[in-house]
């Protein structure tokens, strides 16, 4: 497994969670991450995206309530979700887009699930 994730769980609407992801299992060089996420029956959807110079982009729909960091010394990528709401229920996935020896690859984790509840 190449990209683990925590913090994942149950909050009430207006809580709080962070998302947790370490690539420290890969030796490639990082660039992009990024976390998206699926609710069933529906595409995956891109959350947010960080850039390896640190500049962050986002979905719309979570704008001002979500932050996403990233460590590289760590090779860890977080997400901060402020002000929760129902509809952000889903299972969130980590992406990592690397490079060696000029080959791009693309790593996923394995999700985890947030439920907010009113």
């Amino acid at each position: 497994v190449q990209l683990v994730e925590s913090g994942g769980g149950k909050v009430q609407a207006g809580g709080s969670l962070t998302l947790s992801c370490a690539a420290s299992s890969l030796t490639h060089s990082i660039n992009e991450m990024a976390w998206y996420r699926q609710v069933p029956g529906q595409q995956r959807e891109l959350v947010a995206s960080i850039s390896n110079g640190g500049s962050a982009k986002y979905a719309d729909a979570i704008k001002g309530r979500f932050t996403i960091s990233r460590d590289d010394a760590k090779r860890t990528v977080s997400l901060q979700m402020n002000s929760l709401k129902p509809e952000d229920t889903a299972v969130y996935y980590c992406y990592a887009e690397a490079f060696l020896e000029f080959h791009r690859y693309e790593y996923w984790g394995e999700g985890t699930q947030v439920t907010v509840s009113l």
